[in-house]
C-alpha cells in the first residue's frame, strides 16, 4: 500500500474507523506520492504501537504536504501516546489552522485538554468538534463527559443535554445502546461504579425495547454489567449476569468472561468457558492455547501442558508465547530452575515483559548465592531509571506545617492476597492526623476487604500505572509506598522514573527490588540486619519489631490439639506453593523424614489439585528414599477451609531459600510452630524474624544439620508440643510482633524518619 506511488491515500485513523469528514488537503484531491507513502507509514506504526516511528513519518508527510490535516491529526496522537502533551496540542493546532472544520482535530485536542485539567478550552474544542460534524455523536458524547467530571448540579445538566443530543443522533437502537455503554465506561474509569451501572441498565433496556435481548451486544453489555457489580459487592446479581453473558459464541466476548471469571476467583468457570470457545472453533489453534494458559493461571499445570500440546498440534503457537506458558507450568510443578532459564532467554529479547518474572523466579533458587540474586536485579532494572537519572527530587516548598503526605500503591487488596491480609492491621490503626494516607488501588478485584481498605484512608484513588504521575503529583505526596515490588500488576517503572520525594517497598516484594529511585526498603533487625545492606540497592528502613503484623479478623475455631495428635503418626507439613519446593528444600525435609520413620509429610497447595503435579512431587521424595505413602498431597481450598487444615499438622516445616511469609504467620496463628533455617537474604530470614518475634528463637536453625536435630527434639516430646500449640495464638496475641497498633506506631515513626533522613 504505502511501496506504491499511485496508491490511493489511505485516510483512516488509528483506532480503525473512516476519518469522516477529514480532509486530506484543502482545493486538491490527493497529496503528493511521497507525502501519501509518508502517511500510510505513520498509520501503520500507530496501528502497532510504534510512536516515535509514527511521529518520524507523519513529520515527513508533513514535509512533502504542509497542508495535511490528517497527517498533522496522526501526528499529534502519536505524541500524546508518547506523553507529550504541548507538542500533540502545537500538532491539533496546525491542523485545526490548515481546516478550521477538522472535527477530529477539535475532538482530539479537546480529549488532551481535558485530560490535562484544562476544562474551559476543551468544552470550547467540543463544541467546535460538534459545530465541524452536528450529527456525529461522538462530539455531544465527550461534552457529556467533561460535564459530568466536573460533578456540579449545573455541570450535570449540561451533561444530561449533551447525551441527550448524542442520543438524538444515533441511527438505531443498536447505536443508542452503545452510547449508554461508553458513557458507562466514562463513568467506571473515574469510579462512579453506581452510575456506570446505571448506564449499562439504560443500555440493556435499550436492546431489550429493539428486540435485541440475546444478541452478541446484549451478552457483551451483560459482561460490562457483571464487571461492576462484582466490584460493586452485589455478587448474586453479577452472577446472573455472567450465566446471561456466556450464552454468547463471540470469541471476544468469551475470553473477557473467562478473564473476569478468573479475576474474581471463579478459575473453573473460566475454564469452562474457554473450553466452550475452544470446542466452537474445533480447528483453532489460538482457542485451545487459551484452554492452556487459564489451566496454568489456575495452578492446573500437568493440564495445562496437555492442551498446549494440542494446541501446538492444531498449528502453529507462537514461539515466544508457548515458551513462557512452558515456563510458567515448569514452575508451577516446581521445576523452578526449567522456568528460570526459559524467563532467562526470554528476557534478554523483550526485558521490559519478563524481567520482572526472572527477578521473582531467582528468589526461589537454590542455585544463586544472595549477592548474585542481588546483582541480577540491579542489572535487569537499572535501564528502568534511565529518563531520571539527574532528575530533582520535588519537595514541600517552603516551611510549611503541613502534615506529610503518606501514599500507598497496590493492585492487591482482595481477601486472600497476602498484601491485603497484612495491610489491615497497619490501615485501621493508622494515625490519619498524623499522616494523612492515600491509596492508589490499580487493581480491579474488589470485595469486602477492598471496601474496608477505602474507608481506612483519606483518599480513594482508581487508577492505572500510567495514570499515577499525574494523580500523585495532583496530590502532592511526600512518601509514595509501593506494595507490589516486581509482582502482577506493578508500577515499577513509574517509580523508577520519581513519583514523589521519598519513594518506599514495603509488603509486596520479599527484598530488595534492585529498582533505581526506590529510596528504602522496610525490613526488621532479623530478616535485614546490617551486616546485610549491601545486598539491597535502597537503603533499609528496620522497624522496631518485625517486618509484617498479621492480626485477622475473622474468628477461626482452635482445635482440641491433645485429641487431634493422639492417634495419628506425627505430622510435618508445609502449606506453601510448590516453587518453594526446591531442590534443596526436598532434600532437607527428607533428611527430616528419614530421620523420623514414622513420621509423615502433608504437603497442600493450589498445583496439587492436579494428579500431575501430585505425582511430580510424591516422584521428588521417592529419589531421596522417602515413601510415597508417607507423602500427603491436597489441593486448593477456600481460605476459611484452608485454615481449618492446619488442625491436622503438628509442625510446620519451612521451605529454602524462600521461606513462607502469609503461610508461616497463618500456621502460628492456628497453633502451628513451624521449624526454620536462617539463610542469607530477606526472602531467606523470614521465618526467623517471625519465629523470634514470638519468642520461639529456639525454632530457628543455623544450618541444615542443626534443622534435622531440631526437629527430632521439638518432636520427641509431644506433651510439650501440644501445650506450645494450645498456647500458641495467646502468645502471639501478648507479642509486640503482633500488636497491630503498635506496630502502626512504629511504622509512622519510620516513615518519619526516611523523611528526615532522605
Amino acid at each position: 500500500m504505502g511501496s506504491d506511488p499511485h496508491a490511493p491515500l489511505v485516510l483512516t485513523d488509528p483506532a480503525g474507523a473512516t476519518a469522516r469528514g477529514t480532509s486530506a488537503q484543502p482545493g486538491a484531491d490527493r497529496p503528493p506520492p511521497a507525502a501519501a507513502r509518508a502517511f500510510n507509514a505513520a498509520n501503520a506504526a500507530f496501528r502497532t504501537g510504534r510512536w516515535q516511528a509514527a511521529c518520524a513519518a507523519a513529520e515527513t508527510a508533513l514535509q512533502a504536504a504542509p497542508d495535511l490535516v490528517v497527517a498533522a491529526v496522526l501526528l499529534g496522537r502519536a505524541r500524546d501516546r508518547l506523553g507529550e502533551a504541548e507538542a500533540a496540542l502545537a500538532a491539533y493546532d496546525r491542523a485545526v489552522a490548515q481546516d478550521p472544520a477538522c472535527f477530529d482535530a477539535h475532538l482530539e485536542r479537546g480529549n488532551l485538554l481535558r485530560r490535562t485539567g484544562r476544562a474551559d478550552a476543551a468544552r470550547d474544542a467540543y463544541r467546535a468538534a460538534i459545530r465541524a460534524r452536528p450529527a456525529d455523536t461522538r462530539g455531544h458524547l465527550a461534552l457529556a463527559r467533561l460535564e459530568e467530571e466536573a460533578g456540579d448540579g449545573p455541570a450535570r445538566e449540561r451533561a444530561a443535554v449533551a447525551f441527550a443530543a448524542a442520543l438524538d443522533r444515533a441511527a438505531d437502537a443498536s447505536e443508542r445502546a452503545g452510547l449508554h455503554r461508553t458513557l458507562a465506561g466514562f463513568r467506571r474509569e473515574r469510579g462512579d461504579l453506581p452510575a456506570a451501572l446505571d448506564s449499562l441498565r439504560q443500555a440493556d433496556l435499550t436492546l431489550a425495547a429493539a428486540g435485541a435481548g440475546a444478541t452478541g451486544a446484549a451478552c457483551a453489555l451483560a459482561l460490562d454489567q457483571a464487571e461492576v457489580l462484582l466490584r460493586l459487592g452485589l455478587v448474586p446479581q453479577a452472577e446472573a449476569a455472567m450465566q446471561r453473558s456466556s450464552a454468547a459464541t463471540d470469541e471476544a466476548v468469551l475470553r473477557r468472561l473467562a478473564d473476569l471469571a478468573y479475576r474474581f476467583n471463579y478459575w473453573q468457570e473460566a475454564i469452562a468457558v474457554l473450553r466452550r470457545n475452544a470446542d466452537l472453533r474445533p480447528d483453532d489453534s489460538a482457542a485451545r492455547l487459551a484452554v492452556a494458559e487459564m489451566l496454568e493461571r489456575s495452578w492446573r499445570p500437568g493440564e495445562a501442558l496437555v492442551a498446549l500440546e494440542r494446541a501446538e498440534a492444531l498449528g502453529p503457537v507462537p514461539e515466544e508465547t508457548g515458551q513462557r506458558l512452558r515456563a510458567q507450568i515448569a514452575k508451577a510443578l516446581g521445576d523452578v530452575e526449567t522456568a528460570r532459564s526459559i524467563y532467562a532467554r526470554l528476557a534478554k529479547q523483550a526485558p521490559e515483559r519478563y524481567a520482572p518474572g526472572l527477578a521473582m523466579l531467582t528468589l526461589y533458587s537454590d542455585r544463586l548465592s544472595p549477592a548474585e540474586v542481588a546483582m541480577l536485579h540491579r542489572r535487569l532494572f537499572a535501564p528502568l531509571g534511565a529518563e531520571a537519572a539527574g532528575a530533582p527530587r520535588r519537595r514541600r516548598k517552603g516551611k510549611t506545617r503541613r502534615p506529610l503526605r503518606v501514599g500507598m500503591v497496590t493492585p492487591d487488596l482482595h481477601r486472600q492476597h497476602p498484601v491485603a491480609l497484612l495491610l489491615e492491621p497497619l490501615l485501621e490503626h493508622w494515625d490519619r492526623e498524623r499522616l494523612p494516607l492515600t491509596l492508589y488501588f490499580t487493581g480491579t478485584m474488589v470485595d469486602a476487604v477492598t471496601r474496608r481498605a477505602r474507608a481506612r484512608v483519606d483518599g480513594w484513588r482508581m487508577v492505572t500505572p500510567a495514570g499515577l504521575p499525574d494523580s500523585v503529583a495532583d496530590d502532592e505526596i511526600d512518601i509514595l509506598i509501593d506494595l507490589s515490588g516486581h509482582t502482577a500488576g506493578n508500577a515499577m517503572a513509574a517509580f523508577a522514573r520519581r513519583l514523589a520525594p521519598v519513594q518506599i517497598s514495603y509488603l509486596g516484594y520479599p527484598g530488595s527490588t534492585g529498582v533505581p529511585n526506590i529510596d528504602w526498603l522496610v525490613g526488621d533487625p532479623v530478616v535485614t540486619p546490617p551486616e546485610h545492606d549491601a545486598l539491597c540497592s535502597e537503603r533499609v528502613l528496620r522497624l522496631p519489631d518485625t517486618v509484617f503484623c498479621y492480626t485477622p479478623t475473622e474468628d477461626y475455631k482452635l482445635p482440641d490439639f491433645a485429641a487431634r495428635m493422639a492417634d495419628r503418626p506425627l505430622t510435618f507439613g508445609s502449606f506453601n506453593n510448590l516453587p518453594k519446593l526446591s531442590g534443596r528444600t526436598v532434600r532437607l525435609w527428607s533428611a527430616v523424614l528419614r530421620d523420623q520413620p514414622k513420621a509423615r509429610l502433608l504437603l497442600k497447595a493450589p498445583s496439587l489439585g492436579d494428579p500431575a503435579a501430585a505425582a511430580w512431587v510424591r516422584g521428588l521424595f521417592a529419589a531421596e528414599g522417602v515413601a510415597t505413602e508417607r507423602i500427603e498431597c491436597r489441593g486448593p481450598t477456600g481460605l476459611a477451609e484452608m485454615m481449618g487444615e492446619y488442625a491436622d499438622i503438628d509442625i510446620a516445616l519451612d521451605p529454602v531459600p524462600y521461606n513462607g511469609g502469609m503461610t508461616t504467620l497463618q500456621a502460628m496463628w492456628m497453633g502451628v510452630p513451624v521449624l526454620t533455617l536462617a539463610g542469607g537474604s530477606f526472602v531467606a530470614r523470614m521465618g526467623a524474624s517471625f519465629m523470634s518475634g514470638a519468642g520461639l528463637g529456639d525454632w530457628v536453625a543455623t544450618n541444615e544439620e542443626d534443622f534435622v536435630a531440631r526437629a527430632r527434639s521439638l518432636a520427641a516430646d509431644r506433651a510439650a508440643l501440644v501445650t506450645l500449640k494450645a498456647g500458641l495464638r495467646d502468645r502471639l496475641r501478648a507479642s509486640p510482633a503482633w500488636d497491630g497498633a503498635r506496630f502502626a506506631r512504629g511504622f509512622a515513626e519510620a516513615l518519619e524518619t526516611a523523611w528526615a533522613e532522605s
